[in-house]
């Protein structure tokens, strides 16, 4: 049973004849009749029980634009259906409008839209739908909620996208001097020659000797198309707000970034997200593909309050690939558990493999680094000094072990990760 406010204002209205003539059985009376009407038009109202519902999904959606979800409504009654509906999401699903109006004929169905605009980047549940069918007066009604399964998955913005044109004209000039190398000693095939004299007997291809009626070798270049590895550290330090969004949704529009530069590179592309076990694995060859999967696999991925287990990561990079390797760990460069974690397990990782630790850094620790006003500020202003200082011994320590530390904002570490990638490109470390 479910009251509407006629029915308050109904019984309010018995403030009149209660004024006019103030008795206790006037009052009484006007209670009387007021249950009885409201009891009546609930009596008239048609059961809800015979409203079914199926909905259409929503698309995915990129974090701060709008999609929709349709529910059919279908009266299976023999009765008119007038109330209102309620298709009920979550907050963060930015679910609008909240309430519908329905006005349905016997036997006949109508489709009821919500508009979602979420908020947060992962899946959001639909809860329940509920429909309110009202009396003929609509004083009273019968309510009733069906669950009625629904999912809209939020994806990553990637905002860093918008850097990818300029990075991928820096790009095509590295393939245009690679077009124009000296072709030597490598381990990838590049063409067939003739013989002469001085060439690796080693290096004839007896086949095409036997084709041509002539020696002929095989001529070999550099390997161009290498792999990279990412690590996503999902730990409870990627869970760490900066500039109001979690650390690991920066780490992601870096990694969706390089993801993109090395697809287009035609190298081949892994991306691991986990902390004590792997939540995430995607790779492909498809460069537009594996972009795609990238964001719709990374989407529902949250940090959770665990320490990462960086001998489980450092295994699953080596599962992937025995042969060397870009490997790009995305992970906060927090003193305790880096030094406790990471460390011990980075020599094995750099005998084998080319590694880069990229890390979400705070811009309000430089701020607060500079301002100096006050005993107050003064304070803060050594605390972030000593922030400071304790990353700055930790990136030395990996630098120690042979790894590249690169350590930004938010906003630059994307373009600061695949710079890096560049350079490596362009001296032949990769």
């Amino acid at each position: 049973m479910a009251l509407t406010a006629r029915s308050v204002i109904l019984v309010a209205l018995g403030v009149i004849p209660a004024v006019l003539r103030p008795t206790s059985a006037m009052v009484w009376l006007w209670v009387l009749g007021c249950l009885v009407i409201i009891g009546v038009d609930l009596a008239l109202a048609p059961s809800p029980t015979r409203v079914s519902f199926t909905r259409r999904p929503p698309a995915a959606v990129r974090l701060g634009e709008s999609t929709h979800t349709t529910l059919v409504v279908s009266n299976e009654s023999s009765r008119r259906v007038r109330g209102l509906l309620r298709d009920a999401w979550p907050p963060s699903a930015g679910a609008a409008p909240q309430r519908h109006t329905l006005d349905l004929p016997p036997g006949e169905r109508t489709r009821v839209t919500t508009w979602l605009t979420p908020t947060r980047r992962g899946d959001r549940q639909a809860d329940r739908v509920t429909v309110r069918a009202l009396g003929p007066l609509g004083l009273a009604g019968r309510q009733r909620s069906v669950p009625v399964p629904g999912m809209v998955r939020a994806l990553h913005p990637f905002p860093a996208r918008k850097h990818l044109p300029s990075r991928l004209a820096v790009l095509r000039q590295l393939d245009g001097r690679a077009a124009v190398r000296v072709r030597g000693q490598g381990t990838e095939f590049d063409s067939l020659r003739d013989y002469v004299d001085g060439d690796d007997v080693r290096s004839i291809d007896w086949r095409a000797t036997a084709r041509r009626q002539a020696l002929v070798v095989r001529t070999w270049q550099p390997e161009q198309h290498r792999r990279v590895i990412i690590v996503l550290d999902t730990s409870r330090t990627s869970a760490g707000r900066v500039d109001d969004q979690p650390r690991l949704d920066a780490a992601m529009d870096a990694a969706l970034l390089l993801t993109a530069l090395a697809g287009h590179a035609r190298d081949r592309v892994t991306i691991v997200a986990g902390d004590r076990t792997i939540l995430a694995r995607v790779s492909g060859h498809d460069r537009a593909e594996l972009l795609h999967d990238a964001i719709s696999t990374l989407a529902p991925i949250e940090p959770r309050l665990l320490e990462a287990d960086w001998s489980v990561l450092a295994t699953e990079v080596t599962r992937q690939s025995s042969q060397r390797a870009l490997v790009v760990l995305l992970t906060p460069l927090e003193p305790a558990p880096v030094e406790q974690g990471l460390l011990p397990v980075l020599p094995a990782l750099t005998a084998h493999h080319l590694v880069v630790v990229a890390s979400v850094a705070d811009p309000e620790v430089a701020r607060m680094q500079q301002a100096r006003d006050g005993a107050s500020q003064a304070y803060a202003a050594a605390a972030a000094e000593r922030t400071v200082a304790l990353r700055e011994r930790t990136a030395s320590a990996l630098s120690t072990l042979g790894v590249d530390v690169i350590d930004a904002a938010p906003e630059d570490l994307p373009v600061r990760l695949v710079d890096h990638y560049l350079t490596l490109k362009r001296l032949g470390r990769l």
